[in-house]
């Protein structure tokens, strides 16, 4: 296969032990017949009733790919960024802990080389054309193909409609909205809830202002009308000609004359300032 072939097949993103499909997870692919027409069945004895199945998966949901594969025996150290695959078996079912496999998985921009497939064959001199020898495993040989892949496009993920664009319709045109300025005024701060009696007295104070907004002092005396008391009208009555007499001989005084008759000079406060310049010049 060529490597532009090998870029329209989507990698392995991830590889497990299972014991049979009822076990096998979703999304994943079960190697039940080897390449050469034998079953799959990775047991250690015939005398077992389960045994276990390796299987891959190629979903890209997780969006991780396999990008190396390795079989290591039990006296092997597992290498920095692999691990050992996950197993989804029955409560009998048991893998071979005397080698184990191993995958390295990562992002799937990462890389542009991933595992691409993987095969088992009987532990015979059959051979695989463009395929990797990972080596046996209980009477098995494992095989995988690693190239170029080409990365899933992203999918964009699901929106629900709102109520009201399901509402759109072009026969029935909505109302246009009400305009709302771009820069509103701040929001006015809560008000402030006043006792019951000073509510009370702002009440009041409401009803007896005058309605042209000028402030008024409200007395005892508002609403009495004035007059004199009877015992006293005749004393005014006499008064009244004495009273037009003395208004008759006020002079009105113009200006020119209330300065003439209030006029000062200020003689005696300049005398009295040049007197003490002169002593502190003496002191001097």
């Amino acid at each position: 296969m060529s490597i532009m072939e090998h870029v329209g097949v989507r990698p392995v993103t991830a590889v497990a032990w299972t014991s049979n499909t009822g076990t096998c997870p979703k999304d994943f692919t079960l190697i039940s017949i080897t390449e050469d027409g034998s079953a799959a069945n990775f047991t250690r004895s015939f005398a077992m009733r389960s045994g276990y199945y390796l299987c891959y998966s190629k979903s890209t949901s997780s969006g991780m790919v396999v990008s190396d594969i390795v079989l290591l025996s039990d006296k092997d150290s597992i290498r920095p960024g692999y691990c050992y695959i996950q197993e989804h078996l029955e409560a009998k079912a048991s893998v071979t802990k005397k080698k184990r496999l191993c995958v390295r998985v990562v992002p799937v921009g990462s890389v542009d080389t991933a595992v691409l497939d993987i095969k088992v064959t009987t532990k015979s001199k059959m051979m695989l054309q463009q395929y990797t020898c990972l080596g046996d495993i209980n009477g098995y040989v494992m095989w995988c193909k690693k190239g170029p892949f080409a990365s899933p496009l992203p999918q964009a993920k699901p929106r629900s409609v709102s109520l009201d664009l399901r509402r759109l319709s072009l026969d029935q045109p909505q109302p246009p909205f009400p305009l709302r300025p771009s820069n509103p005024p701040p929001p006015l701060p809560p008000p402030v809830r006043l006792s019951q009696r000073r509510h009370s007295l702002s009440s009041k104070d409401t009803v007896d202002k005058p309605a042209d907004g000028s402030l008024q002092t409200i007395t005892a005396l508002d609403g009495v009308p004035f007059s004199l008391h009877p015992k006293f009208e005749s004393s005014a009555n006499g008064m009244a000609p004495h009273l037009n007499a003395q208004l008759n001989n006020i002079r009105i005084k113009s200006l020119q004359d209330i300065e003439n008759e209030y006029s000062y000079t200020f003689a005696v406060e300049e005398s009295a300032a040049k007197r003490t310049r002169t002593l502190v010049a003496t002191a001097q």
